[in-house]
């Protein structure tokens, strides 16, 4: 056997074959279903998206609408590209977001299931993107320092605990993907509202507005519709950062204090 077609025999062997069950709907208002479509010779190496990317040019060239899903950096950064697969945010992996899952977490001739994330807050735009505008108003509510600290030296003049310092960085990793919520059985939102609140509670930058921000947070997550914690963890086993619950611990303990000394 030549080198050329024992390469060519590997490639071969490598490639691999998914059922891929899909969740469809044309809007928020429309009523959706799943659709079944076959791909075959799928690279191990292919990322899930790509792997997307396939199966919607194979729908293009039949003139069939593709699925819409939502990405950007591809990176693991933006958080944009959350999927429900096969029952969990961001698929079979710990620690990444979706773009970052690839097809050799699955075996060959394996059924995968993709949805969108499920959550009153979250509506459905169409196929597997949702709105998750929500988390927006929830950072507009309060998720800010709007203290004049000056320019960057000024502010790195001011000192900070290096635990605090840790603390608050792990709280700022929270990518915003909506992982948390798609997770929770009460599709609460608590695990990245306290990743918000903690990122700037433990910073003297964030102390002249502590108060302010998680009453304000707190009140517009209430008022979107998120539900409550309960304390399963599952936020926090399912989210790409790894964003601790103890976060959500320290949230509770900001907000009691800023109710209790109004």
């Amino acid at each position: 056997m030549s080198l050329l077609r024992y390469r060519s025999e590997i490639i071969k062997f490598k490639e691999m074959n998914f059922t891929l069950k899909i969740w469809r709907q044309e809007n928020a208002r429309a009523k959706g279903r799943f659709e079944t479509y076959q791909l075959q010779d799928i690279s191990p190496d292919c990322s899930f998206l790509e792997m997307l990317d396939i199966l919607n040019q194979q729908l293009i060239d039949k003139f069939e609408k593709p699925v819409c899903f939502d990405h950007d950096c591809r990176e693991g950064i933006c958080g944009a590209c959350g999927l429900y697969i096969n029952g969990r945010p961001h698929g079979p992996d710990k620690g990444i977001t979706t773009c970052q899952l690839h097809m050799r977490k699955f075996k060959d001739g394996d059924t995968i299931v993709v949805e969108p994330w499920r959550a009153k807050p979250f509506p459905v735009i169409k196929d597997l993107v949702v709105d998750r505008s929500a988390f927006d108003k929830i950072i507009q509510a309060g998720g800010f320092i709007s203290v004049n600290t000056g320019g960057v030296p000024d502010a790195n003049t001011i000192p900070v605990p290096r635990k605090n310092a840790d603390i608050a960085m792990d709280a700022a990793a929270c990518i915003g993907c909506g992982a948390c919520v798609a997770a929770c059985k009460n599709a609460s939102a608590m695990l990245f509202v306290a990743a918000k609140v903690s990122q700037f509670a433990m910073l003297p930058q964030g102390q002249v507005e502590a108060k302010e921000r998680v009453l304000k947070m707190v009140q517009k997550m209430d008022e979107l519709g998120f539900g409550n914690c309960t304390n399963t963890g599952a936020c926090e086993a399912e989210c790409p950062k790894e964003i601790s619950l103890s976060h959500i611990a320290r949230m509770n303990r900001e907000y009691f204090s800023a109710t209790f000394n109004a």
